[in-house]
């Protein structure tokens, strides 16, 4: 994202976040000596952030940088990643001279570093036995399942100004580049060290390494924290789950957050309430200047006078007609948002393992159900009887590739004010009943019939349905 590609539309400044922190002087270059923050919650459910130290042999270590791509179609995202790339550069440098090794993690880029050495190198690696699931994108992991999540992506978390936002996209288009996904390469401001570094997106590849050069702890850095940080096969929670020692560098990211989305908070609160969810429930954090000395980064657009927050009340919705989704236990009894709603959506992340499809399956709800739609598409109905609504499920629906999917039900509350069974899917592989956790929206007696914005999302499940509502489907 070099800057001269924004002469004369956004003026921005490199180098220019605020640096927080103090300086730490560095006895034992072979060594990191970290800091690492987590929040840790009592009986009571009262919490609080803890510090341990640890010191990690440099050779043992490895950096991930993730996605910090050349061009990115949020411009804020864009202005935000141009201030910490400097640090993180330095970052990278430091590392790779005190003996740590250096992943480059631009997904969707690997076409641009074909023949590349560092690409070479991951890619001639020595294969080694794999964890399941390792080389796909990961939803949660088993210390999330009781967790709530703490902001609302699904409108894919730009807080752009709308008329900055369209001059963006129309310069993306000049520049060749598709406005929705402009991303071809890693950020120039990021050094390869052909000789040391390795280059891939790939959860086998990236895991073969760590393997193959005896790699005991890993730092991650890069964006965006709420989306690929997270959930890429080779962020935090897959190094989280296969028992890696991981951190976040918590001043070397950015999540995708929209202050007009729930909690309805300023995106740096926002990024606060990822980080702290990460500390409670998936990884330590730590800051750049334990690496770098001198000071952590602050964003020059933060002007809070409290910043590193954990937790907030969230606030009303100040659009009143807006869509505002909530947390739904299901099956659920009688209510009283269902009972003075005219319908009910519900909505779910679900995940088909691959071949669960190869022959058609069957989505079965129960109740008053209007209709059923996998990423945004109509399900056709098969049948109607006894009160159960059965729906066709193809392959060609689903993202095909283990990816979870947006799945949505549309309920008519009117006359029946509560969802009696959870929806169950039916494939070769056997029942899943979907009970527990979906987000729910309720639709008013006046609002319009006709409107299914509903139906669909701007991003895919994995990148803007939180995990509380994330459901597998039996292998």
């Amino acid at each position: 994202m070099s800057g001269t590609f924004f002469t004369g539309l956004i003026p921005l400044t490199f180098g220019i976040a605020f640096l927080i922190g103090t300086t730490v002087i560095v006895a034992d270059e072979s060594v990191f000596s970290l800091n690492k923050r987590r929040i840790v919650s009592d009986a009571k459910d009262s919490s609080d952030r803890v510090f341990e130290t640890a010191d990690w042999p440099a050779e043992q270590t490895a950096v991930i940088v993730c996605d910090v791509w050349d061009y990115h179609h949020s411009i804020n995202a864009v202005r935000r990643i141009e201030e910490i790339l400097p640090r993180l550069n330095a970052l990278l440098k430091e590392a790779r001279k005190r003996g740590a090794i250096i992943i480059h993690a631009p997904s969707d880029c690997m076409p641009e570093y074909a023949g590349h050495p560092a690409r070479l190198s991951a890619t001639n690696i020595a294969k080694t036995p794999l964890p399941d699931d390792i080389a796909a994108w990961c939803s949660r992991i088993p210390s999330e399942e009781q967790a709530s999540y703490p902001i609302d992506q699904s409108d894919g978390g730009e807080d752009d100004d709308p008329s900055e936002h369209q001059r963006w996209a129309e310069k993306l288009k000049e520049l060749g580049r598709n406005p929705a996904m402009p991303w071809k390469a890693q950020s120039p401001g990021i050094e390869i060290d052909g000789t040391k570094d390795y280059i891939s997106d790939r959860g086998d590849e990236v895991w073969s390494i760590l393997v193959d050069r005896k790699i005991r702890h890993v730092i991650v850095a890069g964006v965006h924290t709420n989306m690929c940080v997270l959930g890429r096969p080779f962020g935090l929670r897959q190094l989280a789950k296969q028992k890696m020692d991981v951190v976040l560098v918590r001043d070397l990211t950015d999540c995708m957050y929209n202050p007009k989305r729930w909690p309805f908070v300023d995106h740096f609160t926002g990024n606060d309430l990822i980080v702290s969810y990460i500390e409670r429930f998936v990884c330590p954090t730590i800051t750049s200047d334990q690496i770098l000395g001198g000071q952590a980064i602050r964003f020059q657009g933060d002007s809070r006078r409290v910043s590193d927050v954990a937790a907030v009340s969230p606030k009303s919705n100040p659009d009143s007609k807006a869509i505002t989704w909530s947390i739904l236990n299901v099956p659920t009894g009688p209510s009283r948002s269902l009972t003075s709603s005219k319908r009910l959506w519900l909505r779910c992340a679900i995940r088909f393992p691959d071949g669960a499809l190869d022959q058609p399956g069957t989505l079965q709800a129960i109740g008053p159900v209007e209709g059923a739609w996998i990423n945004g598409k109509p399900l056709s109905t098969e049948k109607a009887t006894d009160g159960i609504t059965i729906f066709k499920l193809d392959k060609e629906l689903t993202f095909g590739n283990d990816d979870p999917n947006l799945l949505v039900l549309c309920y008519d509350v009117q006359f029946d004010a509560s969802i009696h069974g959870a929806p169950q899917v039916i494939t070769g592989a056997g029942i899943t009943v979907l009970s527990g956790k979906w987000q729910a929206a309720y639709q008013s007696w006046n609002s319009n019939a006709e409107d299914l914005s509903a139906t669909n999302i701007p991003l895919p499940a994995k990148f803007a349905l939180p995990p509380e509502i994330f459901h597998e489907c039996r292998r």
